[in-house]
C-alpha cells in the first residue's frame, strides 16, 4: 500500500497517488474511500472532476455502486490549481479526460505539500495508454492498479471493451456501452471486429 505519514517531518512535500484500471474496476470507489478518510481526519479536502462527466450527477463524484462525494466540475486542469489553495488533500476523478496540463498541476500541488489522489482509466477502449495517465503514473509516488472481473471469463479484467460502433476516443457510457474484459477475451473480441 502506501505510507500516509512521512518519516522526515522537516521535509514538507506532498505526493501523488494514482488509482488506475479498467471501467468497473472500483477506481472511483477507492478514490472516495481515501477522500472520506481524509475528511474524517479533519483534513481540508477538495475534489474535482472534468465538467464533461455528467453521467450520474453534475456536481457529485459517483461510483458505479452509488457511493458519492461532493465535487467541483472544472473545464480544464488549470482551474484545479486555482481552486485548490488552502487544501491538505486534493482528489481528481476521471483524470484521463483532462488535458496534459493535469500532470504539471498535480506535481505543482504535491510540491506545495498537498496530497494529490488521482483516479482514471489507464487504457482507452482500443487498449492504448489513455491521455495524461501514463505521465501521471510515472511521476506519482504511489500507483494502485485495480481490476474488474471479466464478464466473459470471470478472470481479472483490465481492458474496457466498447460494445458500440462509435470510434470517438471519448464516449461516456456504462454497461450498455462498455464491458470489462480480460486480455484473452479482449483479444478475441477485437479479432472478431477486425475479421468482419
Amino acid at each position: 500500500m502506501f505510507l500516509e505519514n512521512t518519516v522526515n517531518h522537516k521535509e514538507q512535500f506532498g505526493w501523488i497517488e494514482v488509482i488506475c484500471g479498467s471501467m468497473f474496476s472500483g477506481k472511483t470507489e477507492e478514490l472516495i474511500r481515501r477522500l472520506k478518510r481524509a475528511q474524517f481526519a479533519k483534513q481540508r479536502v477538495e475534489i474535482f472532476k472534468p465538467a464533461i462527466d455528467t453521467r450520474y450527477h453534475d456536481e457529485m463524484v459517483v461510483s458505479h455502486d452509488a457511493n458519492e462525494i461532493r465535487s467541483t466540475p472544472v473545464p480544464a486542469a488549470a482551474n484545479i490549481a486555482i481552486l485548490a489553495q488552502g487544501c491538505d488533500v486534493i482528489g481528481i476523478d476521471e483524470a484521463q479526460f483532462f488535458d496534459d496540463e493535469i500532470v504539471t498541476v498535480c506535481n505543482d500541488l504535491a510540491n506545495q505539500g498537498i496530497r494529490v489522489i488521482v483516479a482514471g482509466l489507464d487504457m482507452d477502449f482500443k487498449g492504448n495508454p489513455f491521455g495524461p495517465m501514463p505521465a501521471l503514473m510515472a511521476t506519482a509516488e504511489y500507483v494502485t492498479k485495480v481490476h474488474a472481473v471479466c464478464t466473459r471469463t470471470g478472470n481479472l479484467a483490465n481492458y474496457s471493451f466498447r460494445k458500440t460502433d462509435n470510434d470517438k476516443l471519448v464516449m461516456l457510457g456504462e454497461t450498455e456501452e462498455y464491458e470489462p474484459l480480460s486480455r484473452a477475451a479482449y483479444y478475441n473480441a477485437m479479432k472478431k471486429i477486425q475479421d468482419k
